[in-house]
């Protein structure tokens, strides 16, 4: 059995909707961001990086999203939504790098300037500068999706519920997925998915 601990509309969104997807035996353990429990020295003690989401494991415990993702789909329900292929699965880790180190960076700068800078004014900046630096983002993985209708083609991957997250973080800054026509189908297949909507009525966002 896996324990998933994830707080209400974080970025545990993703891994999350990939355990349904899959349909993995998992404990869903919720750790609010808002209350501080994310801080609260028993969490510490699974995740000393005070972060959301974690997969627990019954060999490790596993933090930052692309390594769950990867986790889940290359051990749940036989693979079936890990790439085939050495190439495949690099563009994958490739995407996933991204949306980690890059897309939810420049988001994070939105709520998250403390983390960065003290000054009023340089948090300030930041945030003036993020529907701007999402704007290039979604740019840029409208450019990747190639055919789709998924984000690594024809077939749904451990990417695609994390790629889904675009859409809430441009969303969060008055920006509209809509002015990115692959993205925005993307954005419309997934929310047609079981996984998804159940996901995302646990999470309070339907």
């Amino acid at each position: 059995m896996l324990k998933f601990f994830y707080s209400n509309g974080s970025s545990a969104v993703a891994a999350h909707i990939l355990l349904e997807e899959v349909a993995a035996p998992y404990e869903a353990i919720k750790v609010s961001i808002p209350n501080g429990d994310h801080l609260a020295p028993e969490f510490l003690q699974i995740n000393p990086k005070g972060r959301i989401p974690v997969l627990v494991t019954p060999q490790s415990t596993i933090t930052e999203n692309p390594a769950i993702l990867e986790y889940i789909a290359a051990t749940q329900k036989d693979g079936a939504t890990l790439p085939e292929g050495h190439d495949a699965q690099t563009q994958a880790r490739s995407l996933a790098a991204y949306l980690c180190a890059t897309a939810h960076v420049a988001f994070a700068h939105n709520h998250r300037g403390r983390r960065w800078a003290e000054q009023d004014a340089s948090v300030k900046d930041m945030q003036s500068n993020v529907a701007r630096n999402l704007t290039d983002c979604a740019g840029f993985l409208e450019q990747e999706i190639d055919g789709g209708p998924w984000a690594l083609g024809r077939t749904y991957t451990y990417c695609d519920p994390y790629l889904f997250l675009m859409a809430r973080w441009m969303a969060a800054v008055g920006l509209s997925i809509t002015a990115f026509p692959k993205l925005s189908a993307h954005h419309d297949a997934m929310l047609a998915r079981a996984s998804t909507q159940k996901v995302l009525d646990i999470h309070g966002l339907s």
